[in-house]
């Protein structure tokens, strides 16, 4: 069996690792399968850190498709079009997308109509808001697959509720906690840690990557200087990339105790989140990390992708309410916070249920 992998972002590469090396197991198990790695960027693009690779413990891509933009219908198109080309050169018997980008959906859709396999892992989550564009990529994606893999049992519910057929749905656990686990132990303080003055569990953590938000000057500052006065000097960490550093430039609010950092790479990344006394951010992936190492987490969303993880995890909603975050972080700072309880099938094992249950489809 031939798997075509597509990533269409540096944070699928996250959830891409652990397949790579459950394949690379069944392979040397005397499974017949192998995979081939599609990045639909390109292979210059800055996101994508010198170090990616080692990090995650995986090989680089086969191919770039080297598309890049804004618009949603000509990345859709053109990512469409150079993939068709890639299947042609490399022709597959399952191509694997994961999440909900433009390009999870324009090489699920390319692969379908081609008559192979598809397979969606992180299936099965849900907004509920058509309004958002990656509620419509992984809507139609799930509608178009043929293996569901999903995280929890939420996102089965979600699934059955649309019609989709039982034994499509396979529910395999969370595939980023077997990133996480598995280099755990592999987090690499960074260099700029102590030159800061900083000590562990005494800084906080600020990520910021939604447009919505940053475009809205007036809210991301009211935000922002909650946070800088419930912090009451402690460092605030704020790895961000150029275009969220500009946003918040844009608003004029400055503090000595804020660090805007340039993007980190992902073994000190993680070294940020394990050593937080706690977060703030808008990404769902950094919550689930976050109630995975039981760190205090506040998500400014009024949804998580992984219900979970404000359920029985470390995360909490407050949206883009300053009167909840303030309330938050007022808990956060006293150290009265939840601890978390492990969701089921959080044992970074997700991978190798994926792979067996594509070895196991192919009879």
């Amino acid at each position: 069996m031939k798997v075509t992998i597509v990533s269409g972002a540096r944070p699928n590469f996250m959830k891409i690792a652990p397949i790579c090396r459950a394949i690379d197991a069944a392979r040397k198990g005397g499974k017949n399968i192998s995979y081939r790695i599609v990045y639909t960027g390109s292979q210059d693009d800055p996101s994508l850190e010198a170090s990616l690779y080692s990090d995650l413990d995986m090989p680089h891509p086969d191919a770039y498709l080297g598309v890049t933009g804004n618009g949603h219908s000509q990345v859709a198109a053109d990512i469409m079009l150079a993939f068709e080309r890639e299947l042609d050169a490399c022709p597959a018997q399952v191509v694997l997308v994961v999440d909900d980008m433009t390009a999870t959906m324009s090489c699920a859709i390319v692969a379908k109509k081609r008559g192979l396999k598809v397979a969606h892992v992180i299936a099965g989550t849900r907004s509920f808001d058509m309004n958002m564009p990656r509620e419509v990529n992984r809507t139609i994606v799930d509608a178009i697959s043929d293996y569901l893999f999903t995280a929890g049992m939420v996102a089965n519910r979600n699934l059955n509720q649309e019609g989709m057929i039982p034994d499509y749905i396979h529910y395999v656990g969370n595939i980023l906690i077997d990133t996480i686990r598995y280099n755990r132990h592999r987090l690499l303080q960074p260099l700029w840690f102590d030159s800061l003055g900083l000590r562990k569990g005494n800084y906080l953590l600020l990520t910021l990557n939604r447009h919505d938000l940053l475009q809205r000057r007036p809210v991301l500052a009211s935000l922002l200087q909650t946070l800088l006065d419930k912090a009451a000097g402690m460092p605030i960490l704020a790895p961000l990339h150029p275009y969220v550093e500009h946003a918040i430039e844009a608003t004029g609010i400055k503090a000595s105790n804020l660090h805007m950092l340039p993007p980190q790479s992902y073994l000190h990344f993680g070294f940020l989140v394990n050593q937080a006394k706690g977060i703030v951010t808008d990404s769902g992936n950094i919550a689930e990390e976050a109630t995975f190492l039981d760190v205090p987490c506040i998500t400014l969303n009024t949804y998580a992708e992984h219900p979970e993880t404000w359920r029985i995890g470390t995360n909490e909603l407050v949206g883009e309410n300053t009167f909840a975050l303030a309330s938050a972080l007022d808990r956060l700072m006293r150290g009265d916070w939840k601890h978390a309880t492990l969701p089921d099938r959080w044992d970074g094992r997700a991978a190798e249920r994926i792979v067996q249950t594509l070895i196991n489809g192919e009879g």
